[in-house]
């Protein structure tokens, strides 16, 4: 068999839904014939690329160096195919983009940046949504990517437009010696006695929606930190014992750290993408919500503890 992009995009389906099943549905398949193509696939790889279960399947470490790279590939592949018949060489132009604190934005922007490559980006941290609100009914910067709360979506006039790019729920990091170490999933009671770290105040929602759930968990924090940096920097402090944080679950925890679900997810996070509607075209504002999407994806490929919880909180069957 040669590889061929078709079989890419089988990859990149069955990683992205999480099962074969759902994939040959996307895309429009039946799923004996996609089951039949996956087993072609990994023989030319020579080894398993995901491990199947009960709970779906999950790309083994070999499999998810493979699906970046078809990522890749398919993107490029799709970036020839966007370009101009008349080979003209067309001005360049420099898109001014705002980010808070996501784990998105490095994957969004090497899509980006691949896709539209005669576009330029000038990429600045913001932490703050309404700063970067104020940003952009400026003129400041051209397109952003924000974050926001379930029923505290992000508010601002006509002259911006803004579309989600994914909600998730929001984790805890522990120690690795922690006393709930051994939970599948940690009650925000159960943290009660505990010392946080905390981002500050966003502008958006944050942190009051994390007082509003200790409360309704009926308790106040005890001893609360302060704390905006380098998540490695973090994630020492916590190995440490010197405290807990919430987390985004696509975390990628070290050693000495482990990242746990909330038991009933009191807590979600939306990143959404906004624009000035006079400043960007609706190419350009797609090619970014799609970078962002599938940079998205990528990070919950490589994010055991988050899979695991989608597939015990929404019953996902079948392979």
């Amino acid at each position: 068999m040669e590889l061929e992009l078709r079989h890419l995009r089988v990859l990149c389906a069955i990683a992205d839904a999480g099962s074969v099943g759902r994939a040959a549905a996307d895309l429009g398949y039946s799923q004996p014939a996609v089951s039949t193509q996956l087993r072609r696939i990994e023989r030319y790889f020579g080894e398993p690329l995901f491990v199947r279960g009960t709970a779906g399947v999950r790309l083994t470490p070999y499999g998810v160096e493979v699906v970046a790279q078809a990522r890749d590939v398919l993107a490029r592949a799709d970036a020839i195919g966007r370009r101009r018949a008349s080979g003209a060489e067309r001005e360049r132009r420099t898109l001014r983009v705002a980010a808070t604190n996501s784990p998105v934005l490095p994957g969004a922007v090497s899509r980006f940046r691949t896709r539209l490559p005669d576009v330029d980006l000038s990429v600045n941290s913001v932490y703050a949504s309404s700063r970067i609100v104020e940003l952009l009914e400026e003129g400041a910067v051209d397109a952003a990517i924000a974050a926001d709360y379930p029923g505290m979506e992000l508010t601002h006039s006509d002259a911006v437009a803004h579309r989600g790019i994914v909600t998730e729920p929001t984790f805890v990091a522990l120690p690795s010696r922690h006393r709930l170490r051994h939970r599948a999933q940690v009650s925000l009671a159960d943290l009660a006695e505990d010392a946080w770290f905390l981002t500050p105040d966003d502008g958006a929602g944050w942190p009051g929606v994390f007082y509003a759930a200790c409360e309704a968990a009926g308790f106040t924090p005890v001893t609360v930190h302060e704390f905006l940096g380098d998540r490695l920097q973090l994630q020492s402090m916590i190995a440490d014992g010197l405290g807990v944080s919430l987390v985004q679950p696509t975390l990628r925890p070290i050693p000495q750290v482990v990242v746990k679900p909330l038991a009933g997810t009191p807590l979600w996070c939306r990143y959404v993408l906004a624009w000035r509607r006079g400043a960007v075209t609706e190419e350009l504002a797609e090619t970014l919500f799609r970078a962002a999407v599938d940079a998205h994806k990528e990070l919950v490929a490589q994010s055991p503890h988050l899979r695991t919880w989608a597939a015990r909180t929404w019953s996902i069957a079948g392979t």
